[in-house]
């Protein structure tokens, strides 16, 4: 089933100016300047998304209650007068249960292969468990030297984050910090809560703070390497998981298949462009759970991502949601390739 929704009321005039695609020019870089990457790990759903979100000042990556959100190595960019930081937010290092969650450890790797800092995401509501420990082994494997008397040496700042500190009392949490600064050799501590915007100077500062002298890598005003269908993508299937509850966990895939733009004469008179989504499930039983009654779940979240989709392509659109079927397609290895993982 097929439906379609106009997503029009913005203006496109103030659309314009973030029309993707279009770069500015990357102007020299000031003495002392300071740039590179910084992987962000830790388990699933400790908040690495809101984080970088935060940093960066705008949505670049879906932020969700789900664990294991993040599907791929999405790189946010956070330009100040003195700094630029690609923010590469990985997905959530776990035991994988199908063929995506082992892609999806692979991304991780791939990720840490070149970074100048890592900020491991440890959440002050929750014990240091089995998955904090398996990200320090990685990360010891990586990024450090073990000495004569059994500690480690590391090549590259480890940045400790501390998140969800508005759920803790002042007194649990300043234990819980103990509990961190022992748990590993951490460059710095800092505490943040990303969802009340608590602390998040402190740690853009900190960040920057270590990160090595190095040219602009990027336009200023640019805030992520995501090509907008991409960008689209990500939105679409957020939407979706934000509105299913938890009737669909992560059989949801989501691949923008195309991206119309009229020309400029039939733009002048008022021709909108076309998005075509692709919304993938495993199973026949799901098709009707993410179209909804009537189709009412697609037609509230396209409204949802109206003006979101409006700004990304730079003017007002018609976004048509396709929901099809692919069986078992987190573990089917050709399927997995045609969506992009």
């Amino acid at each position: 089933m097929t439906t379609s929704n106009d997503s029009d009321g913005d203006d496109p005039q103030e659309t314009a100016s973030v029309t993707a695609g279009t770069r500015s020019p990357i102007p020299s870089t000031p003495a002392g300047y300071r740039s590179g990457f910084v992987a962000v790990v830790g388990r699933p759903n400790v908040g690495k998304s809101t984080l970088i979100n935060a940093l960066v000042g705008t949505q670049v990556a879906i932020a969700s209650s789900r664990p294991e959100t993040t599907r791929k190595a999405i790189r946010g960019i956070l330009t100040t007068p003195r700094a630029q930081l690609v923010l590469v937010d990985t997905p959530g290092i776990h035991r994988p249960r199908t063929l995506l969650g082992q892609r999806l450890n692979d991304v991780v790797d791939e990720s840490l292969a070149d970074v100048d800092e890592v900020a491991f995401l440890l959440p002050a509501d929750q014990e240091i468990g089995p998955g904090d420990r398996m990200i320090l082994s990685r990360l010891r494997t990586a990024f450090a030297r073990k000495t004569k008397d059994g500690g480690f040496v590391w090549r590259i700042p480890l940045i400790a984050i501390v998140t969800k500190i508005d759920e803790l009392s002042r007194q649990h949490l300043i234990a819980r910090l103990l509990e961190i600064q022992s748990f590993a050799d951490f460059t710095e501590i800092v505490p943040v809560s990303a969802l009340k915007r608590d602390n998040i100077d402190e740690v853009r500062d900190v960040l920057i703070a270590h990160m090595p002298e190095g040219p602009l890598m990027y336009p200023a005003d640019q805030l992520t390497e995501e090509r907008p269908e991409e960008t689209i993508a990500e939105l679409v299937r957020g939407a979706f998981l934000e509105d299913l509850d938890d009737e669909l966990p992560h059989s949801l895939a989501v691949v923008v298949d195309i991206v119309e733009r009229p020309d400029a004469e039939d733009a002048a008179h008022g021709e909108k462009a076309r998005v075509l989504v692709s919304v993938y499930v495993e199973r026949d039983s799901q098709k009707p759970i993410v179209i909804g009654h009537k189709a009412e779940r697609l037609v509230r979240v396209k409204r949802r991502l109206r003006t979101p989709v409006n700004r990304i392509v730079g003017m007002r659109s018609t976004l048509e949601l396709h929901v099809k079927v692919s069986k078992e397609w987190q573990s089917d290895p050709r399927k997995l390739d045609r969506l992009g993982f």
